[in-house]
């Protein structure tokens, strides 16, 4: 759940019936927050880490599995580069983790991003859609979601 999907897509208090299906699909276990993810939405002081912060949102959203280290090891040296610096590693923020998840069955998960494909971006740089692309991992954002899950307000002219 990313700063645009938050604030100009779906913000909280406009769209709240968003943010109630997005509960519905994590209890339907069609829709998954992978803990590392979750705990980083969490620390922020704004209204999405305090709605995230609710136990009741926790339970339906975070992805009940652990992260298999390997995979997530496989996906930096793999998917980013093998010597990357700490500050690179660093950079990478909790990135590496949405595609290990993925690749653990990648004909089933999807991963969610803003973030468009940019293949000139090289080591540390390179963005989620061509990290998971490598893997055979898919991507979709937050418009591809919503027509994948369905998702309507139910508003009729």
């Amino acid at each position: 759940i990313e700063e645009k999907f938050k604030n100009q897509y779906y913000p909280l208090k406009v769209v709240p019936e968003f943010w109630d299906w997005l509960v519905h699909m994590g209890e339907s276990d069609r829709l998954k927050i992978p803990l590392e993810i979750y705990e980083e939405i969490k620390e922020g002081t704004d209204d999405l880490a305090a709605w995230i912060g609710q136990s009741e949102i926790e339970e339906a959203l975070v992805l009940d599995e652990e992260v298999d280290v390997a995979a997530v090891a496989t996906v930096i040296d793999k998917g980013y580069a093998p010597d990357l610096s700490d500050i690179e590693i660093e950079k990478l923020g909790r990135d590496p983790f949405l595609v290990a998840y993925a690749i653990v069955d990648p004909s089933f998960r999807i991963v969610v991003t803003t973030e468009v494909s940019k293949p000139s971006k090289q080591r540390g740089n390179r963005k989620v859609p061509d990290v998971a692309a490598s893997f055979d991992v898919d991507t979709c954002n937050t418009f591809e979601l919503v027509k994948l899950l369905g998702f309507s307000t139910g508003w009729r002219n």
